[in-house]
């Protein structure tokens, strides 16, 4: 799948997880071999997290000092999408403009090409930041992350009919009896709406603001984690909003790579929709814990030994050639 120097911690059917840092395990890729790079980076943020996260003054430096590598392995057809949270600056209520700055800058000084920007709606957030939202209420709860699509060339590969979503009720109707809902003529506003409108395609083409509510709650998962006494990455996304670029991006077999993996969402994604996928992540806890995503559910008795076993072996993601296979997971004997 790759020539990257280190062995990965752990092997799927489909994808490989590797322990380290991710500007170096990028520079093992091949060039021109990544079909998409789907990630959500530590955000910046006001105060430091768990998961690594840049101060705001330094963030975007840091995140550009990925792009050379990111451009370099991807295809022509490739596609980044990279998903960014809001951030307002300290302690004035002001929002900070980072992700817009990213972006600019991916596109000013890297020649990426913003094919489409998308909107990430999470209608379950809780209500932040605390101080201007629930205290002094004078801000609206942040609920919408910025997700840049952006591409190598004009052209990336791409198919909106594999990302379908279900039609409206009132489409529905209109579907059922058209003739009772419009008549095809030309619209005020230009659009000429054809007697064709009222074809069935099988669902409709999806905007781009993606509703997705970010409530994961009993996969298996966080039950693990729970079961076993360990701790949960705290900034996750959901499985769905890598499951659409995914679908959206590439064809069973492409090869995903996620640098900021966390718990893996991407490769499970990934995995349970035949893409081939490398992970990055260089937080041991994280990248072990990760494994519960894929371990079949009757390997649960044993579930805890394998996370021990990952964590404890000793594994080096800046020493990369003497970072050894710990589990392959299809051939782990249950």
């Amino acid at each position: 799948m790759s020539n990257i120097l280190a062995a990965p911690i752990y092997t799927t059917k489909y994808g490989q997880s590797y322990l380290g840092d991710s500007l170096h395990l990028l520079n093992s890729l091949a060039s021109n071999s990544v079909d998409l790079v789907m990630t959500s980076p530590p955000f910046a943020l006001q105060r430091k997290k768990s998961y690594g996260n840049e101060d705001q003054d330094l963030y975007v430096d840091w995140l550009l000092g990925f792009a050379p590598e990111i451009k370099r392995v991807l295809k022509d057809t490739g596609s980044f999408v990279i998903d960014l949270g809001g951030a307002y600056q300290k302690g004035i209520p002001v929002r900070s403009l980072y992700n817009y700055r990213v972006l600019i800058r991916l596109c000013d000084e890297y020649e990426f090409k913003l094919a489409q920007e998308f909107f990430w709606f999470n209608p379950s957030k809780l209500p932040s930041p605390i101080e201007w939202v629930n205290k002094q209420k004078i801000r609206a709860k942040d609920a919408v992350n910025t997700v840049w699509w952006l591409s190598k060339t004009n052209q990336p590969q791409a198919n909106i009919t594999k990302v379908k979503v279900e039609y409206s009720e009132r489409m529905k109707k209109l579907l059922k009896n058209a003739e009772e809902f419009y008549t095809p003529k030309e619209r005020p506003s230009g659009h000429n709406i054809s007697d064709k409108f009222a074809k069935d395609n099988g669902g409709a083409i999806p905007s781009n603001l993606l509703e997705i509510a970010n409530s994961e709650s009993n996969s298996q998962y966080l039950r693990w984690c729970k079961e076993f006494n360990v701790k949960v990455h705290p900034a996750r996304f959901p499985q769905k909003l890598p499951s659409f670029f995914i679908n959206f991006l590439t064809e069973p077999g492409d090869l995903v790579v996620d640098i900021f993996s966390g718990s893996n969402t991407t490769g499970h994604a990934a995995e349970e929709l035949s893409r081939k996928w490398i992970s990055f992540e260089q937080e041991k806890q994280y990248i072990a814990a990760s494994i519960f995503r894929f371990l079949p559910q009757e390997s649960f008795w044993q579930a805890n030994e394998i996370y021990d076993q990952l964590l404890t072996e000793e594994a080096s993601g800046f020493s990369l050639p003497q970072t050894r296979l710990l589990f392959e997971v299809n051939n782990y004997c249950f």
